[in-house]
């Protein structure tokens, strides 16, 4: 029996099953419509402010951090992130999935603060390795519930291959979500799309 259908299996057994609805959504995961919410926005000015930083910073921010595991593990550190849909049959191309922090932590575990409504469940985990040359792969978990907070939904994975740039200030790669019902299967339709991800900086503002 698979680790996710046992995870699943044990949420159930404390009285959290409930029917998958067609708006099902966990750090990423929804209907084509919630894709839109002005929810899995950040405001604008902190856009502008970490894109015009990330510009302007120097190749050598990781060499040179005084952050000895940062120097360890260049991809340690706190991103502003952002999930777009890419190749999917139901969800345009360019459709914003989600928005917020995630934090990489040296010890090879990760954590995110997604856009979404904090009452469904907006923080997630996952765990990463170095897959190449600033290459990492991770694999994360969320746990899903509807617009109450007080339906289960299931669990909802997020897959991510990225590539941190020569600056070690930004990242990017594919990503795919795919949740899973209380049952822990069979898996739902995966939706496919690219991560972006900017550092965010001491001085960050």
């Amino acid at each position: 029996m698979s680790t996710r259908l046992h995870a699943a299996i044990a949420l159930a057994a404390i009285g959290l099953t409930a029917a998958v609805t067609p708006k099902a959504e966990a750090c990423g995961y929804g209907d084509g419509q919630s894709w839109s919410s002005t929810h899995w926005s950040l405001p604008p000015a902190a856009l502008k402010s970490l894109a015009s930083q990330a510009a302007a910073a120097s190749p050598q921010v990781v060499a040179n951090s005084t952050n000895p595991l940062q120097a360890l593990e260049p991809i340690t550190g706190l991103y502003m992130f952002t999930f777009t849909a890419k190749g999917n049959k139901t969800i345009p191309d360019g459709v914003q999935l989600d928005q917020g922090f995630a934090t990489w932590h040296a010890d090879g575990t990760e954590i995110m603060n997604s856009g979404k409504p904090p009452i469904t469940q907006s923080f997630c985990m996952g765990v990463w390795e170095q897959s190449g040359a600033r290459a990492y792969k991770l694999n994360h978990w969320a746990i899903n519930w509807d617009s109450t907070g007080t339906v289960f939904l299931g669990l909802v994975n997020i897959q991510e291959s990225i590539k941190l740039d020569a600056t070690g200030n930004t990242y990017s790669g594919n990503l795919t979500i795919t949740p899973y019902p209380p049952s822990g299967s069979p898996a739902g339709p995966s939706v496919l799309g690219v991560v972006t991800a900017t550092r965010v900086q001491v001085n960050s503002n």
